[in-house]
């Protein structure tokens, strides 16, 4: 009887690991991206006998992104998109570049949680829970300090010195996807109805218009 409980327990335990996953597990050594295939939900597999291994290399996280821009940051991605050999091995990462003062506006990671370490400057950084709590867990990280950001959840980062400030992050998907929540409420295509955004923000029509035309 014990041996039965333990059984089921196991079983329950490995399908609550395959249903909290954020991409498929591999089901072989590798299946490097081939990107002149049509894409479904993810990208087939290159031939074994043609893969190389630069498809297992990225070069360039070394580089500083270029930070002249409204918010004063730059992402420089590392998923599938730019390194085939991710392909269903559910992990990415970025580099971060942050002007003094800049920001990683508010944005979310549809499918992925992000772990993000500061390697130069101060970060002030934190996240906020889904409806209705919507609660703000905020944080200064320095130089060598670690924070997670849960799969789904908006957060941020901003520089909070007056030197450029640089983090690297990994996230749990190949192709974890960001949605920037300005971009995406005022800057969509086309325009989200004034009337609809002002009842939301509750705030005048021409607050709205006055916003969207930044975008």
């Amino acid at each position: 009887m014990a041996s039965r409980f333990l059984l089921v327990g196991l079983l329950l335990a490995t399908c609550s690991l395959v249903a909290l996953a954020s991409d498929p597990s591999p089901l072989q050594d590798f299946c490097v991206a081939d990107n002149s295939k049509v894409l479904v939900n993810g990208f087939v597999c290159k031939d074994p006998n043609m893969v190389k291994a630069d498809d297992f290399l990225f070069r360039g996280l070394d580089k500083m992104g270029n930070t002249t821009n409204a918010v004063g940051s730059n992402v420089t991605a590392v998923n599938v998109n730019q390194l085939p050999g991710l392909n269903t091995l559910g992990i990415s990462m970025v580099r971060i570049d942050y002007a003094p003062w800049g920001q990683n506006a508010p944005h979310t990671h549809p499918r992925a949680t992000e772990i993000l370490v500061v390697i130069e400057g101060s970060l002030l950084v934190g996240f906020v829970t889904s409806n209705t709590d919507n609660k703000l867990f905020t944080k200064r990280l320095e130089k060598g300090d670690v924070f997670v950001f849960p799969e789904g959840l908006i957060h941020f980062q901003q520089n909070v010195g007056n030197s450029y400030a640089v983090a690297i992050a990994a996230l749990s998907s190949q192709n974890p996807g960001v949605i920037t929540i300005a971009d995406a409420v005022f800057g969509s295509n086309p325009d989200i109805s004034d009337d609809i955004l002002s009842r939301a923000f509750q705030v005048d029509k021409k607050v709205i218009d006055e916003i969207q035309s930044k975008f």
